[in-house]
């Protein structure tokens, strides 16, 4: 999957859902999870999720839920 494929998929009926702490946290471990994967990054690399999303240049999951939920 790529990262313009990601997003849609990952925030799809958005709009409705309330926005608790735990599900923004499983929805950006799940985002970085796929970053990793894109990459071909394990956790054992230890590269930190800065890097990550410096060379993805994905949207994060968080700011766009609540762009779409205003």
């Amino acid at each position: 999957m790529t990262s313009d494929e990601q997003l849609p998929v990952m925030t799809y009926g958005s709009e409705t859902w309330s926005l608790a702490m735990g599900l923004i946290r499983r929805l950006r471990v799940t985002q970085r999870a796929m970053e990793r994967a894109m990459l071909r990054v394990s956790l054992r690399d230890r590269i930190r999720n800065v890097e990550i999303r410096r060379r993805t240049r994905v949207t994060d999951i968080a700011q766009r839920v609540a762009k779409l939920k205003w």
